[in-house]
């Protein structure tokens, strides 16, 4: 059996604009918030997922950009959701909601933690809400790094394939820290999907430009 995996299908969301499978899906209005553009966009596409707005933004922008990703690609039809992996990474895990729960608790005078905000206070929560919209029950972690790893990326997850931990994945990048943010989360499978891509570190790094 061949060992040259492929990636199957994408999604990336940044400055504005939504592009999947190098196609510009959606745009947002000039000057829009961040968070008011992540809103738009599940709106635009109707998602109806009443969670998502309990979900911080980082959640926000994980599900939906799992949601375009999946949504011509439906990996759970293809595969046992044990068989799907889950890998994600960023380089401010969960800073964004953490700063907002130290807020809530460092004025003791006006103490008022929210365990609605302490339960997004780690960065793999992002990859529970995929799993659990999913039912994914496969493999999945979390890194840290100081910016996308392309070679660490694609090395680690043809590894999980060809060794028969995975028979495929969503794997990627998603950030939301401090105004900015990003979103680049793509399909790992054996056969090529609409991308016709083989999944190396240099492909990688085309797709996230």
């Amino acid at each position: 059996m061949s060992d040259v995996n492929y990636i199957s299908a994408f999604c990336r969301i940044s400055s504005g604009k939504v592009n999947v499978n190098h196609s510009i899906m959606f745009t947002g209005e000039a000057g829009e918030e961040p968070a008011a553009f992540i809103k738009s966009v599940y709106k635009h596409y109707q998602l109806n997922y009443p969670k998502f707005y309990k979900m911080d933004r980082l959640c926000q922008l994980a599900f939906i950009a799992s949601e375009l990703l999946l949504k011509d690609n439906k990996l759970t039809e293809k595969y046992n959701r044990e068989e799907i992996a889950i890998v994600i990474s960023n380089s401010s895990a969960s800073l964004e909601i953490d700063t907002e729960h130290q807020q809530t608790i460092s004025d003791k005078a006006n103490y008022f933690p929210s365990p609605a905000v302490f339960v997004y206070t780690l960065p793999n929560i992002l990859i529970g809400e995929i799993a659990i919209r999913n039912l994914i029950k496969g493999e999945n972690t979390f890194f840290i790094f100081d910016k996308f790893d392309a070679q660490f990326t694609a090395s680690y997850i043809n590894s999980l394939l060809n060794s028969g931990r995975a028979e495929s994945c969503i794997a990627g990048w998603v950030e939301f820290y401090e105004g900015n943010y990003e979103a680049f989360l793509y399909t790992v499978e054996k056969t090529p999907g609409v991308t016709r891509t083989e999944h190396t570190a240099e492909q990688l790094l085309n797709l996230y430009k």
